[in-house]
């Protein structure tokens, strides 16, 4: 893109030149310029011009035009330069991108007519009709680094130390500054001697030593509430993931189901895939 730049600002002078005036209507196929006989259309400037950034997008019409024009020609010029000296592996690569962009365009049909609005409704809905609300809970825990420490902590919290004072003194993870609040979790965010706990508390219990791989808490519950099901918006693009993959992989599964498919290859040996010399032979 630093050449696009180059050669953009090269051609801002040169763009204000007339260019002279053409006989019939432009179409797609109307020729702009030949390199050496070698055809050049208005339509191969339109889908540059729609590909580059949007900062380029922005230039002035006269600018694009003559720049775009003349990065075409000197593709051009470059391209009958080095095509007869191609590789075996430059000639198969151009020949796998082809095939790869090919692809991707025969599927961005497929997805766009799978992930459709009554789609994603009709996958919310099958996802979540039997939701079962569950239970969220929020609390706040001290995290120290002995049992002896949460102990001597707790018999202050329940001789009338605040909680949150407590643990912005000695929590001794991130929580701390916020007064060791956790916010709302759900079943399984936790690990489980933590949530353990939590799940046999009352709101407003204190609970604790506790001791997990990170150390020893102190838990105070401070209520909970009833897990709602997402929302549409929450899981739409996971929905629409999901719609875009089986839809694929469903075209993709009819379309060879249908074509004639012979691979006799399949009895090679998969190393020889390693072997970068045999393009050279």
């Amino acid at each position: 893109m630093a050449k696009m730049t180059k050669f953009l600002g090269a051609v801002a002078l040169s763009a204000l030149l007339a260019a002279p005036a053409l006989a019939e209507t432009p179409t797609a196929d109307t020729v702009v310029a030949t390199v050496d006989g070698k055809a050049i259309t208005l339509g191969e400037m339109i889908v540059m011009r729609a590909s580059l950034p949007e900062q380029y997008q922005t230039l002035p019409d006269d600018v694009l035009f003559r720049g775009i024009l003349d990065q075409l020609v000197q593709q051009t010029a470059l391209a009958a330069k080095v095509e007869p000296t191609l590789t075996a592996k430059d000639r198969i690569q151009l020949e796998n991108d082809r095939r790869g962009a090919i692809a991707a365009i025969a599927l961005q049909a497929v997805v766009q007519n799978a992930v459709t609005e009554p789609a994603l409704q009709a996958a919310y809905d099958a996802r979540f009709k039997d939701f079962t609300p569950g239970t969220e809970y929020h609390a706040a825990h001290i995290l120290v680094d002995s049992e002896e420490k949460a102990a001597e902590i707790k018999a202050q919290i329940e001789g009338g130390v605040d909680f949150a004072d407590a643990a912005k003194t000695n929590g001794t993870d991130g929580t701390a500054a916020s007064g060791g609040d956790l916010g709302w979790f759900g079943p399984g965010m936790m690990v489980k001697p933590f949530e353990d706990a939590v799940l046999s508390m009352k709101a407003g219990e204190l609970k604790g030593p506790v001791k997990t791989d990170f150390g020893w808490h102190l838990i105070k519950l401070f209520e909970t509430r009833a897990a709602a099901a997402p929302t549409l918006d929450d899981v739409r693009e996971d929905l629409a993931s999901e719609i875009e993959q089986k839809a694929v992989a469903d075209y993709l599964a009819t379309l060879t189901a249908r074509a004639k498919i012979d691979k006799p290859g399949e009895g090679i040996d998969p190393a020889l895939l390693k072997d970068q010399t045999l393009l050279d032979k």
